[in-house]
């Protein structure tokens, strides 16, 4: 696949803000390559969840990190599904709700990274709703 100069950086900048946070290595291995959506959001997953494993053990170092780690994501082209109002909506709100959660995690206010969580997690539902509606069509 031709890659242009512009998509490597970008691709590159991508691998080296994942390295930087420590969040995934499979990412690292192999040729700059466009990741397919599924996998994105499976990466997106895995910080969902790590999230809520640092909630179940007040690990906040946990919390920020993988909160800050689905901000960089959510600004990675991959991550762009639709170019609609709604669903740039959904994707502002996802990013104002992790940014909000990685704050909460620094202050080690543990219950409201608890209620950004529960946000956070209706944010994916309604979006995922939206993009299985919009690709129905």
């Amino acid at each position: 696949m031709f890659q242009t100069p512009e998509y490597s950086r970008q691709s590159a900048e991508f691998r080296v803000q994942v390295l930087r946070f420590g969040v995934s290595d499979q990412i690292v291995a192999g040729p700059a390559e466009p990741i397919k959506t599924q996998t994105f959001m499976r990466l997106k997953l895995g910080h969902a969840q790590s999230v809520l494993e640092g909630l179940a053990v007040e690990d906040f170092d946990k919390i920020s990190k993988n909160s800050q780690a689905m901000v960089l994501l959510s600004h990675e082209s991959n991550w762009k599904v639709f170019q609609t109002p709604d669903y740039n909506q959904h994707s502002e709100d996802f990013r104002r709700i992790a940014s909000s959660m990685t704050k909460h995690a620094k202050e080690k206010n543990l219950d409201a990274v608890a209620l950004d969580y529960v946000l956070l997690t209706t944010n994916c539902v309604q979006c995922h709703k939206y993009v299985r509606s919009e690709r129905s069509k």
